[in-house]
This record gives structure tokens, C-alpha cells and sequence, in this order.
């Protein structure tokens, strides 16, 4: 019976110290686990943290953009408006008559029956050089096809001011 009650006594204490390293293993891996899980949550934080300034700083970089666009494109409508007020300006000259568009002529090309006088009028300032003057729809056409051109190189440098933008 003594070996009974000493193998109950062993037994009792094989479980009492098996039941406190349980809880001792329990208190230091619940101790590192929370130590993980801090530095975790510190780690999500910083990552957090770190692409909130990241994208922060593309917006303010796509703002920028799109000011200097803006600016650009002010740019490019405030060239277009006056270049079709020119346009206008020289158009409403030309059908007045207030203007006259002329076309130097080849004094020496008398062969293509072309030929005028050689000198110049007593009011004149091209220093003898043939003149002959174009027909007013003929010069309201010429103004048509510059102010396409014109038109066609202030959207092409606005084009090229955009990709500039763009690419830098």
C-alpha cells in the first residue's frame, strides 16, 4: 500500500510539474506572441505610413502637372484667339480695301508675258521692284489657307508642349 500512495505521490507531482511547465510554456509563448504581434502591427503601421506619403507625393506631383497643363493649354487658347483676331483684322482689311496684298514679279521674265515696268511708282518703297496686285478673293483665299497654317502651328506646339509635360 506505501508503494501505492508513493506512486500516487509521484504521479500527483509528474502532473502538478507538467501542469506548471504547461503554464510556464504558456505565459513565454503568449509573451513572444504578443511581442510578434507588436512589432507586426509596428510593421504594418510604417508600411502604412510610408505609402500614405508615397501617395501623397504622386498627387502632388499629378497636381502640378495639371496646373502646368492648364497653364499650357491657357497658353495655347490665348494664342489661338489671337491669332484668329488677326486673321479677322487682315480679312476685314482686305475686304475694305483698306489693304491690298501684292506680289513682287520678275522684271527679267518678259518672255512668259509677265513683263511691267521696271521702276517703281514715285510712292513706292521697293526700290524699283515689279509689283503686281492680287485680286481680293484671291487674297481673302490666301488668308483662308495661312490662317489654316497658322492654326495648324499653334496646335502642333501645343501638342509638343503637352508631350514635354507629360514626359518629364
Amino acid at each position: 500500500m506505501t508503494v501505492l500512495w508513493r506512486l500516487t505521490g509521484v504521479l500527483a507531482l509528474v502532473l502538478i510539474g507538467a501542469g506548471s511547465a504547461w503554464q510556464f510554456q504558456d505565459w513565454r509563448y503568449g509573451k513572444q506572441l504578443a511581442q510578434q504581434a507588436q512589432q507586426h502591427a509596428e510593421t504594418l503601421n510604417q508600411l502604412t505610413q510610408a505609402a500614405a506619403t508615397a501617395q501623397q507625393t504622386e498627387q502632388d506631383k499629378r497636381l502640378a502637372l495639371e496646373q502646368r497643363l492648364a497653364a499650357s493649354e491657357q497658353t495655347h487658347f490665348r494664342k489661338m484667339t489671337d491669332a484668329q483676331r488677326d486673321q479677322d483684322r487682315l480679312r476685314d482689311r482686305l475686304a475694305t480695301a483698306d489693304l491690298r496684298l501684292s506680289v513682287f514679279l520678275d522684271a527679267t521674265d518678259a518672255a512668259k508675258g509677265c513683263g511691267g515696268p521696271a521702276t517703281a511708282g514715285a510712292g513706292g518703297v521697293d526700290h524699283a521692284a515689279v509689283r503686281a496686285r492680287l485680286d481680293p478673293a484671291h487674297a481673302q483665299r490666301i488668308i483662308a489657307i495661312t490662317d489654316t497654317g497658322d492654326r495648324g502651328l499653334i496646335a502642333l506646339q501645343a501638342c509638343q508642349a503637352y508631350v514635354q509635360e507629360i514626359s518629364r
